[in-house]
Protein backbone atom coordinates (compact mmCIF):
# COMPACT_ATOMS: atom_id res chain seq x y z
CA UNK A 1 0.00 0.00 0.00
CA UNK A 2 1.20 3.74 -0.89
CA UNK A 3 -0.19 6.90 -1.43
CA UNK A 4 1.96 8.96 -3.46
CA UNK A 5 1.41 12.55 -4.75
CA UNK A 6 2.57 13.87 -8.09
CA UNK A 7 3.49 17.66 -8.43
CA UNK A 8 5.25 20.02 -11.01
CA UNK A 9 8.33 21.27 -9.99
CA UNK A 10 8.24 24.47 -12.47
CA UNK A 11 5.33 26.41 -14.03
CA UNK A 12 3.35 23.51 -15.36
CA UNK A 13 3.25 22.23 -18.30
CA UNK A 14 6.23 19.70 -17.16
CA UNK A 15 4.70 16.49 -18.75
CA UNK A 16 2.77 15.20 -15.63
CA UNK A 17 -0.24 13.52 -17.85
CA UNK A 18 2.15 11.31 -19.42
CA UNK A 19 3.83 10.32 -15.41
CA UNK A 20 0.35 10.28 -14.14
CA UNK A 21 -0.61 7.80 -16.83
CA UNK A 22 2.45 5.87 -16.01
CA UNK A 23 1.95 4.91 -12.17
CA UNK A 24 -1.54 4.96 -12.69
CA UNK A 25 -0.80 1.10 -13.77
CA UNK A 26 -0.14 0.74 -10.39
CA UNK A 27 -2.70 2.83 -8.62
CA UNK A 28 -6.25 1.50 -7.11
CA UNK A 29 -7.42 5.50 -6.91
CA UNK A 30 -6.12 8.46 -8.86
CA UNK A 31 -7.72 11.72 -7.52
CA UNK A 32 -7.31 15.34 -8.63
CA UNK A 33 -6.85 17.54 -5.65
CA UNK A 34 -6.68 21.17 -7.18
CA UNK A 35 -7.40 23.70 -10.36
CA UNK A 36 -9.78 23.51 -13.24
CA UNK A 37 -10.22 23.66 -16.68
CA UNK A 38 -7.33 26.52 -17.21
CA UNK A 39 -4.56 22.97 -16.94
CA UNK A 40 -4.40 20.13 -19.57
CA UNK A 41 -2.22 16.92 -19.42
CA UNK A 42 -1.65 15.43 -22.86
CA UNK A 43 -1.01 12.52 -23.33
CA UNK A 44 0.12 9.88 -26.23
CA UNK A 45 -1.09 6.58 -26.30
CA UNK A 46 -0.76 4.02 -29.40
CA UNK A 47 0.58 7.09 -31.32
CA UNK A 48 -2.27 9.17 -30.69
CA UNK A 49 -2.95 12.23 -28.84
CA UNK A 50 -5.28 12.96 -26.03
CA UNK A 51 -6.06 15.79 -23.99
CA UNK A 52 -7.25 15.75 -20.86
CA UNK A 53 -8.13 18.94 -18.66
CA UNK A 54 -10.40 17.96 -15.86
CA UNK A 55 -10.40 14.19 -15.72
CA UNK A 56 -7.62 12.46 -13.96
CA UNK A 57 -5.78 11.11 -16.27
CA UNK A 58 -6.17 7.24 -14.99
CA UNK A 59 -9.11 7.48 -16.39
CA UNK A 60 -7.46 5.47 -19.72
CA UNK A 61 -6.89 2.56 -17.26
CA UNK A 62 -9.35 -0.09 -16.93
CA UNK A 63 -10.42 -0.97 -12.92
CA UNK A 64 -9.93 2.11 -11.42
CA UNK A 65 -11.31 4.99 -9.69
CA UNK A 66 -10.95 8.52 -10.71
CA UNK A 67 -11.78 11.35 -8.60
CA UNK A 68 -12.36 14.73 -9.08
CA UNK A 69 -12.05 16.41 -5.79
CA UNK A 70 -13.17 18.90 -3.55
CA UNK A 71 -10.20 21.40 -4.30
CA UNK A 72 -10.90 21.80 -7.61
CA UNK A 73 -13.38 24.05 -9.50
CA UNK A 74 -15.45 22.60 -11.96
CA UNK A 75 -16.70 24.02 -15.49
CA UNK A 76 -19.94 21.15 -15.95
CA UNK A 77 -19.96 22.17 -19.67
CA UNK A 78 -16.22 21.03 -19.99
CA UNK A 79 -17.01 17.59 -17.95
CA UNK A 80 -19.55 16.70 -19.89
CA UNK A 81 -17.75 17.52 -23.29
CA UNK A 82 -14.99 15.36 -21.84
CA UNK A 83 -16.66 12.84 -20.65
CA UNK A 84 -18.40 12.37 -24.27
CA UNK A 85 -14.92 12.35 -26.26
CA UNK A 86 -13.55 9.75 -23.87
CA UNK A 87 -16.77 7.56 -24.75
CA UNK A 88 -16.80 7.91 -28.41
CA UNK A 89 -13.08 7.50 -28.80
CA UNK A 90 -13.62 4.67 -26.55
CA UNK A 91 -11.28 5.55 -24.19
CA UNK A 92 -13.43 5.65 -21.10
CA UNK A 93 -12.84 1.55 -19.78
CA UNK A 94 -15.85 0.08 -18.55
CA UNK A 95 -15.09 -1.01 -15.09
CA UNK A 96 -13.20 2.39 -14.20
CA UNK A 97 -15.49 4.40 -12.13
CA UNK A 98 -15.56 8.66 -12.28
CA UNK A 99 -16.24 10.63 -8.94
CA UNK A 100 -16.66 14.42 -8.60
CA UNK A 101 -16.81 15.56 -4.89
CA UNK A 102 -19.94 17.03 -3.90
CA UNK A 103 -17.73 19.33 -2.44
CA UNK A 104 -16.29 20.39 -5.46
CA UNK A 105 -17.18 24.35 -6.67
CA UNK A 106 -19.00 24.79 -9.41
CA UNK A 107 -17.80 27.50 -12.55
CA UNK A 108 -20.40 29.55 -13.20
CA UNK A 109 -20.69 32.08 -16.54
CA UNK A 110 -20.79 34.84 -14.37
CA UNK A 111 -17.30 33.72 -13.37
CA UNK A 112 -15.73 33.70 -17.09
CA UNK A 113 -17.15 37.12 -17.79
CA UNK A 114 -15.20 38.63 -15.21
CA UNK A 115 -12.12 36.94 -15.90
CA UNK A 116 -12.16 38.06 -19.41
CA UNK A 117 -13.19 41.40 -18.32
CA UNK A 118 -10.57 42.05 -15.62
CA UNK A 119 -7.91 40.99 -18.10
CA UNK A 120 -8.72 43.71 -20.50
CA UNK A 121 -8.92 46.28 -18.21
CA UNK A 122 -5.84 45.49 -16.92
CA UNK A 123 -4.11 45.87 -20.52
CA UNK A 124 -0.34 45.77 -20.79
CA UNK A 125 0.01 44.61 -16.96
CA UNK A 126 -2.43 42.05 -17.13
CA UNK A 127 -1.40 38.56 -15.50
CA UNK A 128 -2.25 36.26 -18.63
CA UNK A 129 -4.89 34.19 -17.18
CA UNK A 130 -7.13 31.45 -19.37
CA UNK A 131 -9.93 33.35 -18.95
CA UNK A 132 -11.69 30.42 -17.91
CA UNK A 133 -13.02 31.15 -15.12
CA UNK A 134 -10.70 29.73 -11.92
CA UNK A 135 -9.60 32.60 -10.30
CA UNK A 136 -13.49 34.21 -9.50
CA UNK A 137 -14.79 30.57 -8.82
CA UNK A 138 -12.01 30.44 -5.87
CA UNK A 139 -12.97 34.11 -4.74
CA UNK A 140 -16.11 32.98 -4.16
CA UNK A 141 -15.23 30.13 -2.86
CA UNK A 142 -13.12 32.13 -0.21
CA UNK A 143 -16.22 34.52 0.01
CA UNK A 144 -18.71 31.48 0.85
CA UNK A 145 -20.67 32.57 -1.90
CA UNK A 146 -19.84 29.83 -4.44
CA UNK A 147 -22.07 27.33 -5.18
CA UNK A 148 -21.01 23.37 -4.75
CA UNK A 149 -21.76 20.03 -6.41
CA UNK A 150 -23.75 19.55 -4.44
CA UNK A 151 -25.64 22.94 -4.51
CA UNK A 152 -26.14 22.07 -8.40
CA UNK A 153 -27.95 18.92 -7.56
CA UNK A 154 -30.45 20.56 -4.91
CA UNK A 155 -33.03 22.38 -7.73
CA UNK A 156 -33.69 25.16 -4.88
CA UNK A 157 -31.08 25.66 -3.23
CA UNK A 158 -28.90 26.61 -6.65
CA UNK A 159 -31.91 28.44 -7.80
CA UNK A 160 -31.98 30.76 -4.51
CA UNK A 161 -27.82 30.82 -4.77
CA UNK A 162 -27.92 31.84 -8.41
CA UNK A 163 -30.48 34.42 -8.39
CA UNK A 164 -28.67 36.58 -5.68
CA UNK A 165 -24.57 36.39 -7.45
CA UNK A 166 -26.36 36.72 -10.92
CA UNK A 167 -27.59 40.19 -9.32
CA UNK A 168 -24.78 41.04 -7.49
CA UNK A 169 -21.95 39.38 -10.31
CA UNK A 170 -24.48 41.59 -13.21
CA UNK A 171 -23.94 45.10 -11.13
CA UNK A 172 -19.71 44.20 -11.25
CA UNK A 173 -19.68 43.24 -14.76
CA UNK A 174 -21.80 46.49 -15.89
CA UNK A 175 -21.02 49.11 -13.80
CA UNK A 176 -17.57 48.80 -13.71
CA UNK A 177 -16.70 46.44 -16.60
CA UNK A 178 -19.34 48.42 -19.02
CA UNK A 179 -19.89 44.32 -20.04
CA UNK A 180 -23.34 42.68 -20.54
CA UNK A 181 -25.55 41.76 -17.73
CA UNK A 182 -26.44 37.80 -17.75
CA UNK A 183 -29.86 36.37 -17.19
CA UNK A 184 -30.60 34.30 -14.66
CA UNK A 185 -33.28 32.17 -16.29
CA UNK A 186 -31.36 31.02 -18.86
CA UNK A 187 -27.78 30.04 -16.34
CA UNK A 188 -31.05 28.11 -14.49
CA UNK A 189 -32.11 26.53 -17.32
CA UNK A 190 -28.40 25.47 -18.93
CA UNK A 191 -27.08 24.13 -15.64
CA UNK A 192 -30.05 21.99 -14.24
CA UNK A 193 -29.17 20.38 -17.05
CA UNK A 194 -25.83 20.28 -16.52
CA UNK A 195 -26.88 18.74 -12.98
CA UNK A 196 -29.31 16.08 -14.40
CA UNK A 197 -26.25 14.75 -16.90
CA UNK A 198 -23.61 14.79 -13.67
CA UNK A 199 -25.87 13.87 -10.77
CA UNK A 200 -25.07 9.98 -10.85
CA UNK A 201 -21.26 10.66 -10.19
CA UNK A 202 -21.70 13.07 -6.95
CA UNK A 203 -20.23 11.40 -3.70
CA UNK A 204 -18.30 11.68 -0.77
CA UNK A 205 -15.08 11.38 -2.02
CA UNK A 206 -12.99 11.89 1.35
CA UNK A 207 -14.83 8.96 2.60
CA UNK A 208 -14.29 7.41 -0.48
CA UNK A 209 -10.47 7.98 -0.34
CA UNK A 210 -9.90 6.64 3.36
CA UNK A 211 -11.75 3.40 2.70
CA UNK A 212 -9.56 2.83 -0.19
CA UNK A 213 -6.55 3.18 1.80
CA UNK A 214 -8.07 1.21 4.81
CA UNK A 215 -8.52 -1.58 2.36
CA UNK A 216 -4.93 -1.50 1.26
CA UNK A 217 -5.36 0.44 -1.59
CA UNK A 218 -2.77 2.39 -3.89
CA UNK A 219 -3.52 6.06 -4.19
CA UNK A 220 -2.36 8.64 -6.82
CA UNK A 221 -2.90 12.03 -6.22
CA UNK A 222 -2.69 14.38 -9.44
CA UNK A 223 -1.78 17.75 -9.29
CA UNK A 224 -2.24 20.42 -12.24
CA UNK A 225 -0.33 23.62 -13.21
CA UNK A 226 3.34 23.50 -10.82
CA UNK A 227 4.80 24.16 -7.49
CA UNK A 228 5.47 27.96 -8.82
CA UNK A 229 1.99 28.72 -9.71
CA UNK A 230 0.93 27.66 -6.13
CA UNK A 231 -1.32 30.91 -4.57
CA UNK A 232 1.29 31.21 -1.95
CA UNK A 233 4.12 29.68 -2.45
CA UNK A 234 4.69 30.83 -6.33
CA UNK A 235 5.71 33.87 -8.64
CA UNK A 236 2.32 35.63 -6.98
CA UNK A 237 0.74 37.42 -8.18
CA UNK A 238 1.76 36.13 -11.52
CA UNK A 239 0.29 32.47 -10.14
CA UNK A 240 -2.96 30.38 -10.13
CA UNK A 241 -5.76 30.57 -7.65
CA UNK A 242 -4.64 27.43 -5.93
CA UNK A 243 -2.39 25.04 -3.83
CA UNK A 244 -0.39 23.30 -6.64
CA UNK A 245 2.37 22.19 -3.78
CA UNK A 246 2.01 19.04 -2.03
CA UNK A 247 -0.09 19.81 0.93
CA UNK A 248 -2.55 20.90 -1.52
CA UNK A 249 -3.67 17.48 -2.09
CA UNK A 250 -4.18 16.92 1.64
CA UNK A 251 -6.74 19.37 1.48
CA UNK A 252 -7.95 19.23 -1.88
CA UNK A 253 -8.66 15.49 -1.60
CA UNK A 254 -9.97 15.38 2.09
CA UNK A 255 -6.97 13.50 3.57
CA UNK A 256 -4.32 13.75 6.57
CA UNK A 257 -0.93 14.30 5.56
CA UNK A 258 0.35 11.40 7.56
CA UNK A 259 -1.37 9.38 4.85
CA UNK A 260 1.35 10.11 2.33
CA UNK A 261 4.42 8.08 1.40
CA UNK A 262 5.83 9.86 -1.42
CA UNK A 263 6.04 13.17 -3.15
CA UNK A 264 7.00 12.93 -7.25
CA UNK A 265 8.17 16.30 -8.59
CA UNK A 266 8.17 16.03 -12.57
CA UNK A 267 11.00 18.17 -13.69
CA UNK A 268 10.99 18.84 -17.67
CA UNK A 269 14.56 18.90 -18.65
CA UNK A 270 14.74 22.67 -19.50
CA UNK A 271 11.98 25.66 -18.44
CA UNK A 272 8.75 26.74 -19.69
CA UNK A 273 6.33 29.22 -18.98
CA UNK A 274 3.15 30.54 -20.26
CA UNK A 275 1.95 33.71 -19.59
CA UNK A 276 3.43 36.75 -18.20
CA UNK A 277 5.42 36.67 -15.35
CA UNK A 278 9.71 37.03 -14.44
CA UNK A 279 11.58 34.39 -16.00
CA UNK A 280 15.29 34.34 -15.16
CA UNK A 281 16.35 31.53 -17.88
CA UNK A 282 14.53 32.62 -20.64
CA UNK A 283 15.83 32.39 -23.91
CA UNK A 284 14.00 34.83 -26.90
CA UNK A 285 16.64 33.91 -29.60
CA UNK A 286 17.24 30.91 -31.50
CA UNK A 287 18.20 28.89 -29.17
CA UNK A 288 14.70 29.22 -27.07
CA UNK A 289 12.76 29.04 -30.84
CA UNK A 290 14.63 25.74 -31.12
CA UNK A 291 13.32 24.04 -27.99
CA UNK A 292 10.21 25.65 -28.20
CA UNK A 293 10.17 24.31 -31.92
CA UNK A 294 11.56 20.99 -30.97
CA UNK A 295 9.52 20.45 -28.07
CA UNK A 296 6.12 21.35 -29.25
CA UNK A 297 5.66 23.64 -26.67
CA UNK A 298 1.99 24.81 -26.77
CA UNK A 299 -0.26 24.71 -24.23
CA UNK A 300 -2.67 21.95 -23.94
CA UNK A 301 -5.50 24.00 -23.38
CA UNK A 302 -4.75 27.31 -24.77
CA UNK A 303 -2.51 26.86 -27.18
CA UNK A 304 -0.51 29.23 -26.53
CA UNK A 305 2.69 29.47 -26.98
CA UNK A 306 5.30 28.86 -24.19
CA UNK A 307 8.41 30.57 -23.25
CA UNK A 308 11.24 28.61 -23.23
CA UNK A 309 14.65 28.72 -21.36
CA UNK A 310 17.40 26.63 -19.81
CA UNK A 311 17.00 24.65 -16.58
CA UNK A 312 16.37 26.75 -13.56
CA UNK A 313 17.62 24.48 -10.92
CA UNK A 314 16.74 27.34 -8.11
CA UNK A 315 13.34 27.13 -9.25
CA UNK A 316 13.65 23.18 -8.62
CA UNK A 317 15.31 23.26 -5.53
CA UNK A 318 12.65 25.45 -4.16
CA UNK A 319 9.94 23.10 -4.89
CA UNK A 320 11.89 20.28 -3.61
CA UNK A 321 11.78 21.58 0.33
CA UNK A 322 8.26 23.04 -0.40
CA UNK A 323 6.13 20.45 -1.38
CA UNK A 324 8.84 17.54 0.10
CA UNK A 325 9.61 16.08 -2.97
CA UNK A 326 11.42 12.61 -2.74
CA UNK A 327 11.78 11.45 -5.99
CA UNK A 328 11.92 13.24 -9.02
CA UNK A 329 10.59 12.56 -13.05
CA UNK A 330 12.73 14.13 -15.74
CA UNK A 331 10.80 14.87 -19.19
CA UNK A 332 11.44 16.07 -22.28
CA UNK A 333 15.69 14.65 -22.33
CA UNK A 334 14.54 14.13 -25.58
CA UNK A 335 14.40 17.80 -26.93
CA UNK A 336 17.91 18.29 -26.07
CA UNK A 337 19.33 15.87 -28.23
CA UNK A 338 21.70 17.85 -30.69
CA UNK A 339 22.46 21.10 -28.55
CA UNK A 340 25.97 21.31 -28.48
CA UNK A 341 26.60 23.20 -25.06
CA UNK A 342 23.44 22.88 -22.10
CA UNK A 343 23.65 25.23 -19.40
CA UNK A 344 21.83 24.72 -16.43
CA UNK A 345 20.91 27.95 -13.57
CA UNK A 346 22.56 27.12 -10.21
CA UNK A 347 21.48 30.81 -9.11
CA UNK A 348 20.24 34.11 -9.40
CA UNK A 349 22.41 37.16 -8.99
CA UNK A 350 21.80 41.17 -8.42
CA UNK A 351 24.17 43.91 -8.08
CA UNK A 352 23.79 43.47 -4.35
CA UNK A 353 22.88 39.79 -3.62
CA UNK A 354 22.71 35.64 -4.68
CA UNK A 355 19.73 33.45 -4.83
CA UNK A 356 20.44 29.96 -4.59
CA UNK A 357 18.14 27.75 -2.47
CA UNK A 358 15.12 29.95 -3.38
CA UNK A 359 13.01 31.99 -5.57
CA UNK A 360 12.70 35.71 -3.90
CA UNK A 361 9.29 36.92 -3.19
CA UNK A 362 9.52 40.24 -4.33
CA UNK A 363 8.52 40.74 -7.93
CA UNK A 364 10.03 43.23 -8.87
CA UNK A 365 14.04 41.74 -7.24
CA UNK A 366 13.12 38.59 -8.86
CA UNK A 367 12.94 40.87 -12.43
CA UNK A 368 16.14 42.45 -11.50
CA UNK A 369 17.28 38.91 -10.96
CA UNK A 370 20.20 37.55 -13.79
CA UNK A 371 21.47 33.46 -14.03
CA UNK A 372 24.45 32.01 -12.72
CA UNK A 373 24.85 29.26 -14.86
CA UNK A 374 27.11 25.84 -15.36
CA UNK A 375 27.58 24.37 -18.78
CA UNK A 376 27.84 20.88 -19.84
CA UNK A 377 28.70 19.15 -23.19
CA UNK A 378 25.89 17.80 -24.75
CA UNK A 379 24.89 14.53 -27.06
CA UNK A 380 24.07 14.06 -30.26
CA UNK A 381 22.40 10.42 -29.89
CA UNK A 382 19.25 9.56 -30.42
CA UNK A 383 17.96 8.50 -26.54
CA UNK A 384 14.36 7.57 -27.73
CA UNK A 385 14.84 3.65 -27.50
CA UNK A 386 16.91 4.05 -24.15
CA UNK A 387 15.48 1.57 -21.34
CA UNK A 388 17.85 1.47 -19.23
CA UNK A 389 20.97 4.30 -17.49
CA UNK A 390 23.37 2.40 -19.72
CA UNK A 391 21.64 3.12 -22.71
CA UNK A 392 21.76 6.84 -22.42
CA UNK A 393 24.83 8.69 -23.90
CA UNK A 394 27.49 9.73 -21.02
CA UNK A 395 27.20 13.26 -21.69
CA UNK A 396 23.58 12.98 -20.91
CA UNK A 397 23.89 11.12 -17.88
CA UNK A 398 26.15 13.33 -16.28
CA UNK A 399 23.43 15.60 -16.90
CA UNK A 400 20.97 13.43 -15.33
CA UNK A 401 23.57 13.27 -12.32
CA UNK A 402 24.06 16.81 -11.95
CA UNK A 403 20.95 17.48 -11.55
CA UNK A 404 20.33 14.86 -9.04
CA UNK A 405 23.57 16.80 -7.21
CA UNK A 406 21.84 19.58 -7.41
CA UNK A 407 18.11 18.94 -6.62
CA UNK A 408 18.99 16.82 -3.59
CA UNK A 409 17.03 13.71 -4.33
CA UNK A 410 16.99 11.20 -6.86
CA UNK A 411 15.36 10.78 -10.38
CA UNK A 412 12.74 8.31 -10.23
CA UNK A 413 11.98 8.15 -13.64
CA UNK A 414 13.36 9.67 -17.36
CA UNK A 415 11.10 10.40 -20.20
CA UNK A 416 12.86 10.44 -23.21
CA UNK A 417 9.80 10.83 -25.59
CA UNK A 418 6.25 11.09 -25.30
CA UNK A 419 5.09 7.75 -25.76
CA UNK A 420 4.35 5.55 -22.49
CA UNK A 421 6.96 3.11 -23.70
CA UNK A 422 9.65 5.80 -24.64
CA UNK A 423 10.59 5.74 -20.28
CA UNK A 424 13.42 4.81 -18.33
CA UNK A 425 11.84 3.48 -15.12
CA UNK A 426 14.40 4.19 -12.11
CA UNK A 427 12.64 3.68 -8.79
CA UNK A 428 8.68 3.16 -8.38
CA UNK A 429 7.18 5.40 -5.78
CA UNK A 430 4.71 2.44 -5.19
CA UNK A 431 7.01 -0.49 -4.28
CA UNK A 432 9.39 1.94 -2.64
CA UNK A 433 6.94 4.57 -1.31
CA UNK A 434 9.06 6.93 1.21
CA UNK A 435 12.23 5.55 0.41
CA UNK A 436 13.79 6.74 -2.17
CA UNK A 437 17.89 6.30 -2.10
CA UNK A 438 20.12 9.68 -1.68
CA UNK A 439 21.75 11.48 -4.71
CA UNK A 440 25.17 10.23 -3.84
CA UNK A 441 24.87 6.90 -5.30
CA UNK A 442 21.86 8.17 -8.11
CA UNK A 443 24.48 6.69 -10.68
CA UNK A 444 24.89 3.26 -9.05
CA UNK A 445 21.57 1.99 -10.54
CA UNK A 446 20.80 -1.70 -9.32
Amino acid sequence: MANVIIVGTQWGDEGKGKIVDIYAREADVIARFQGGNNAGHTLVVQGKQTILHLIPSGILHNHKICILGNGMVIDPEVLIREIDELLERDLFPPDTKLYISENAHIIMPYHRGLDSARETRKGAVKIGTTGRGIGPAYEDKINRTGIRFCDLLNRETFGEMLRRNVEEKNFHLTRFYNDKPLEYGAIFDEYSGYADRLRKYAANTSLMIDREIKKGGDILFEGAQGCHLDIDHGTYPFVTSSNTSAGGACCGAGIGPTKIDAVVGICKAYTTRVGSGPFVTELTGEMGERIQRVGCEFGATTGRKRRCGWLDMVLVRHSVRVSGITGIALTKLDVLTGIDKIKICVAYKTMDEEFGEYVPSGTKLLEQCQPVYEEMDGWSEDISGAKTMDDLPVNAKRYIERLEELAGVRMSLISVGPGREETIMLENPFDRAGNLSSPETSHKRD
